[in-house]
């Protein structure tokens, strides 16, 4: 299956949680801070829904949030990165949204160049946890 330009997903052979703990400790290894972790399986099932396990973490780090929020107040729309760590069928996965899409959400912001900084950063991220 061919992945999307807007997304940069892995399988990894670690568990639910030790792929949740790889993320956080990846992301602070690249000079970013998790902001909050939602855990989606809990607040569905605290709903009455069954779902596979699903974590939300959001990341982000100062400098980078600071200069693109400089450029338009409306980036914040897309703030802060996501990183997603779930279970699909008996699979564990990694996914995050690329920042490379910021700039074509917002190209009078001219934002390629912190995006690719940015995007090599949530890749690495996303690798390293593998």
């Amino acid at each position: 299956m061919e992945q999307p330009d807007f997304s940069y997903t892995v399988t990894t052979a670690r568990d639910f949680e030790a792929a949740v703990k790889a993320v956080e400790e990846a992301t602070a290894a690249q000079g970013m801070k998790v902001q909050h972790v939602h855990d989606v399986q809990a607040t569905l099932r605290s709903k009455g829904y069954d779902s596979d396990p699903l974590k939300i973490i959001e990341i982000c780090n100062a400098r980078y949030a600071h200069e693109v929020l400089a450029k338009d107040i409306l980036i914040s729309l897309m703030m802060p990165c996501k990183i997603n760590v779930y279970v699909r069928d008996g699979k564990t996965y990694i996914s995050a949204l690329r920042p490379t899409m910021l700039a074509q959400f917002f190209p009078h912001a001219r934002l390629e160049e912190v995006a690719r900084e940015v995007d090599t950063k949530i890749r690495t991220i996303v690798e390293a946890a593998r």
